[in-house]
């Protein structure tokens, strides 16, 4: 039986990927949360790998303007918290997924990134993730993939569909910039396709290194708060078009997040689907519960 651990079990990626791993009874799994373990301290990392085959580390900071703030703190969960795991996993024998970012690159293409871009990150959130990347490739040559990730949502945590759909109770009319491009994704497909990624890795059919985990197509945050207002049943003309400058943040915001997906292929695996076919399924979805499901 394959022993699988999963970090950072208690987060919006964590719940759903503890939702997709009760489905397998093939697997016997480790789900830790933040108080269960801190990433962050090596001995805990170390004695938490021991015994396991695979390791999905879904714990990170997510803060991103915190972690232009701080960060020293952001870097040391999202960077060396990684290296503590893919070290462990490296005495021990074990795979390890590791969820990164789109924020690790610079945001100022106008066609998708392949997996082998040039890195450039243009805050501090993204320096961070990068850290953990290159520790994975380093330690992790041959066991090792990260997989990133961008403009996630979901049904358990804060996260921009969900705030659309409150703030809709709220106010008339909202403002949302149309000058990001990228690809919303449903955490619930993402934690499917992670752990299809370690079955994958397990058998050798998915070579080590960068995968990204975002849903195909594009739009901007403009179009997925109409679509998602569209779905609540509301009226999408109550969205209206803004400018990123009208908003300022105290971290930049890469202007375009478009990623490529080729190396799903090789790894007999494919592509997350459509943008908008996901956040369809993400409102079908009978449970859990989500903060969308509007009166």
């Amino acid at each position: 039986m394959t022993r699988l651990l999963l970090t950072g079990a208690g987060g919006m990626l964590g719940r759903d990927l503890v939702a997709v791993l009760a489905t397998r009874p093939d697997l016997k799994v480790t789900a830790a949360t933040r108080a269960d373990l801190d990433v962050t301290d090596p001995t805990a990392v170390s004695a938490a790998v021991a015994g396991h085959d695979v390791v999905i580390n879904a714990a990170a900071w997510t803060n991103v303007d915190g972690a232009e703030a701080d960060e020293a703190a952001a870097t040391a969960v999202n960077g060396q918290g990684v290296a503590n795991l893919a070290a462990a996993c490296a005495t021990d024998g074990a795979r390890l997924i590791q969820v990164s970012t789109d924020y690790v690159l610079a945001g100022d293409a106008h066609t998708p990134y392949p997996e082998d871009a040039p890195t450039a990150p243009v805050n501090a959130y993204g320096r961070g993730k990068l850290v953990g990347e290159q520790a994975v490739a380093r330690l992790l040559p041959d066991t090792g993939y990260v997989v990133r990730t961008a403009w996630l949502y979901g049904a358990h945590g804060p996260n921009f569909v969900a705030t659309m759909l409150r703030l809709a109770a709220q106010r008339e009319h909202l403002d949302v910039v149309d000058d990001q491009h990228g690809q919303p994704t449903w955490s619930y497909a993402l934690a499917e396709r992670l752990v299809a990624l370690g079955d994958a890795a397990l058998a050798g059919r998915a070579a080590p290194g960068v995968y990204h985990g975002t849903c195909a197509g594009q739009t901007t945050w403009y179009g997925l708060a109409r679509a998602a207002f569209a779905l609540a049943g509301l009226d999408p003309d109550r969205i209206r078009p803004t400018t990123s400058d009208r908003y300022p943040r105290p971290a930049p915001r890469p202007a375009y997040s478009v990623l490529g997906h080729s190396r799903w292929a090789a790894a007999g695996l494919p592509p997350l689907p459509d943008w908008h076919t996901s956040l369809v399924d993400a409102f079908d979805s009978p449970a859990p519960p989500a903060p969308w499901k509007v009166a």
